[in-house]
């Protein structure tokens, strides 16, 4: 291939490896270079798998199918019988596979150029697997079908999943995605986005993991207080946060331990972003509790530009009193200490 060669221009002469390299360009990518996604477009019904009797057939339909370094092969098809299914085994279940295959000669040393459907039959199992065409083949799978043993129907109680069909999108398409498989792969781009059929939402690749608005994240807060800030000691302080826009949610609960110190002055918890300049001061709800005494029911206080949050409860029954908590009030600290926090606010 030459490095040079674009398409589109007079007085070029381009083999079939450089236009399906070229080709990839339609695709979304694999996460390699001048890689791609194989599979059947997003909602392209074309290429479905049924049975009639035993007889297995494939509607008309289109798909890429690609192997590393040799870019897509696009493939448009006519309704196709790949075979008829083998007889079942008298005491084992099977699985059987449909796919797409390309033989490529300058590829695979098959001596053909041409495309079809293929059936390939399945070892019987007490827990069958998937078989697994050649290393060679170029291929994309369409279908499974489940041939019990005779006991349990066999060739005339088959099934047909579709489960691990595999589509694709074209760069940047939202591409849906419902198996274990396709679900455990990762992003290739911050900002890449995909829907996940199974929990029902959009997700975003982030750069490590993917995220759906609303989704929570764990995160260390500081603990600190006015004057001498707290110790933790082998207590506990455990938090998480998400943001829908410029909304942050974050809840979480400190548990003081026996080595744990409350320092001296109203505590603050930080906040995971730091809260708008609106001149808004946000309230949600919080719990201090002294294990076996008492509940101290009040809120969170969230002020305009702050970094952290403070705490106001009741101090006793007299609707007029309250405080900030501290290592003093509601009640002096101990290890029986637990505080809880929940709470709504727009960040910076």
């Amino acid at each position: 291939m030459v490095a040079t060669d674009p398409l589109w221009l007079p007085g070029l002469s381009l083999d079939e490896l450089e236009l399906r390299k070229m080709d990839a360009l339609l695709v979304m990518a694999d996460g390699t270079a001048g890689g791609l996604r194989a599979g059947i477009r997003a909602g392209d019904p074309g290429l479905a798998v049924s049975l009639a009797g035993t007889t297995v057939n494939v509607t008309g339909g289109a798909g890429i199918v690609t192997r590393s370094g040799q870019g897509a092969y696009r493939v448009q098809m006519a309704a196709t019988s790949p075979g008829t299914l083998s007889a079942a085994h008298a005491t084992f279940a099977r699985v059987d596979l449909v796919y797409l295959r390309v033989w490529d000669n300058s590829v695979d040393s098959s001596g053909l150029y041409k495309a079809d459907t293929v059936l390939l039959t399945g070892t019987p199992s007490g827990s069958p697997a998937i078989p697994t065409p050649g290393a060679t083949v170029i291929y994309i799978p369409l279908a499974t079908i489940n041939v019990p043993n005779t006991g349990g129907g066999g060739t005339g109680s088959a099934t047909v999943s579709s489960t691990i069909r595999q589509v694709t999108v074209a760069p940047g398409g939202i591409l849906p995605v419902s198996s274990a498989t396709d679900i455990a792969i990762s992003g290739t781009y911050t900002g890449q986005a995909r829907y996940n059929t199974v929990r029902g939402v959009p997700e975003f690749w982030n750069g490590s993991a993917w995220k759906a608005q609303g989704d929570y994240t764990p995160y260390t807060p500081s603990w600190t207080a006015a004057s001498v800030n707290p110790t933790l000691g082998n207590g506990s302080l455990v938090a998480r946060w998400t943001r829908v826009g410029s909304q942050i949610t974050t809840s979480g609960n400190l548990t003081l331990g026996s080595t744990s110190s409350g320092g001296t002055g109203v505590w603050s918890i930080s906040l995971p972003v730091a809260a708008g300049a609106t001149g808004v001061t946000c309230f949600g709800s919080c719990d201090y509790t002294v294990t076996f005494t008492n509940d101290y029911i009040g809120l969170v206080q969230v002020e305009s530009a702050a970094t952290g949050m403070l705490f106001i409860v009741k101090t006793t029954s007299s609707s007029g009193s309250a405080g900030q908590v501290s290592s003093t009030v509601p009640v002096a600290a101990t290890s029986s200490s637990r505080l809880y926090w929940s709470v709504t606010y727009e960040s910076a």
